[in-house]
């Protein structure tokens, strides 16, 4: 079925939950006259209502994600499904596979490199039949470093990378309580399953098959950085949004270089001060990695923690803000710096107009012919850089002076 028979242009999947919703209120402000856009969940009354405050003219899909005959129709009925609905590995899988079945493009927030690794195993292949286009990772994570990394290397010429580094200058944000559901799950699910455990510790997790890579995981992260004498510490997702990095690179015939190295540290300023808040990062992270991931302290930690479904009220969400410079150094000619802000909450207002100028560009742009598990990079690329510069984003690849 081509694309301009379906019933939808998009289908957003859990526009009520806490993401989903600035997500549908950014579609309902900034999607073209003739988008024809459906909103779908379990509850007919709970999107109703959405539909009313945003005062918009929708579609209503109810769907249950573990119906399997639900989600097959909805995704035969859309051209992109965009979906909020997370933990990605619990309720992601059978999504992710109706759309690569029915040739239906599809856009995620997940930061799981579980779900992500079966998805490529199971849909990877089929949906370069069917020529849909699978792209995780369509929110904060992962797509200002893999447009960081992808667009800065378009700018070098396209020779190999020796090393790149996104450092986060700016981030004031809240956690939502899906992205620690998120985290939980993953851990739980890697207590017993020891592919799980690499998948989160592997850089090349994404990409199969073998290569001549450099090895990985030594030191914290944290430390000073030689160039400014400022101090770092390890972002939290850094770990997985090298996964996303490597991925791309494999995507391109390892485009960038088989050696490169990637890494994501936080900036946290010069002399003890800093230091110290480098310090306390790190550990903190640690902290809440290790508790989650034993379960006497996650029980603790559960009553601690945001629910999920819940996150940081609108004022805190309000005052959100992030920016973050990604250098890249190539085997030769000068070193080249992306620079990405934007004055909103990276994990919501950010998110939201990320995933949905996602979904529209998957909708209506004239892409590249790819079809597979891609990225946000390899997927949509410039083209997508441009939708989120005219939303407020700034996006720049200038030398590294």
């Amino acid at each position: 079925m081509s694309a301009n028979t379906r019933e939808h242009d998009i289908v957003l999947l859990g526009a009520t939950g806490f993401v989903g919703r600035f997500t549908a209120a950014h579609l309902a402000r900034s999607a073209p006259a003739g988008v024809r856009i459906a909103i779908a969940g379990r509850s007919r009354q709970r999107l109703e209502k959405l539909a009313g405050e945003l005062g918009v003219d929708w579609q209503i899909v109810q769907v249950d994600t573990a119906d399997a005959a639900d989600v097959a129709r909805m995704a035969a009925s859309a051209s992109v499904v965009a979906t909020t609905v997370g933990p990605y590995l619990r309720y992601g899988l059978g999504v992710v596979s109706a759309c690569a079945a029915a040739g239906t493009s599809y856009a995620d927030l997940s930061g799981e490199s579980a779900f992500v690794t079966r998805s490529i195993a199971h849909n990877h292949d089929l949906a370069g039949r069917t020529g849909a286009r699978i792209v995780h990772s369509c929110g904060f994570d992962s797509i200002p470093s893999d447009l960081g990394v992808g667009l800065a290397h378009a700018a070098v010429g396209g020779v190999p990378i020796v090393a790149a580094v996104l450092r986060v200058r700016a981030l004031r944000g809240g956690i939502s309580g899906g992205t620690i559901d998120s985290l939980r799950q993953q851990l739980k699910e890697a207590e017993s399953d020891p592919a799980v455990r690499r998948a989160i510790r592997s850089p090349y997790a994404l990409t199969p098959g073998p290569s001549a890579r450099l090895p990985y995981g030594s030191g914290s992260g944290w430390g000073k950085d030689r160039a400014s004498a400022a101090w770092q510490a390890p972002f939290v997702m850094g770990a997985y949004n090298q996964q996303i990095v490597q991925r791309s690179n494999y995507l391109t015939g390892w485009g960038y270089g088989q050696l490169m190295r990637y890494r994501e540290v936080v900036m946290t300023g010069r002399g003890a001060r800093g230091a110290a808040r480098a310090a306390a990062l790190t550990a903190g992270t640690a902290a809440l990695v290790g508790g989650l991931a034993f379960p006497p302290t996650r029980a603790l930690l559960d009553r601690m923690l945001p629910a999920p479904g819940s996150g940081p009220d609108a004022d805190a969400i309000a005052r959100g803000r992030f920016a973050l410079d990604i250098d890249v150094y190539p085997v030769e000619g000068e070193p080249v710096r992306t620079t990405i802000s934007a004055p909103f909450d990276p994990g919501y207002g950010g998110t939201g107009v990320m995933l949905g100028e996602s979904a529209l560009s998957l909708a209506r742009d004239d892409l590249p012919e790819h079809a597979g598990v891609l990225t946000p990079m390899v997927a949509m690329g410039e083209v997508l850089a441009d939708r989120l510069r005219a939303n407020r984003f700034t996006i720049a690849v200038a030398p590294l002076g």
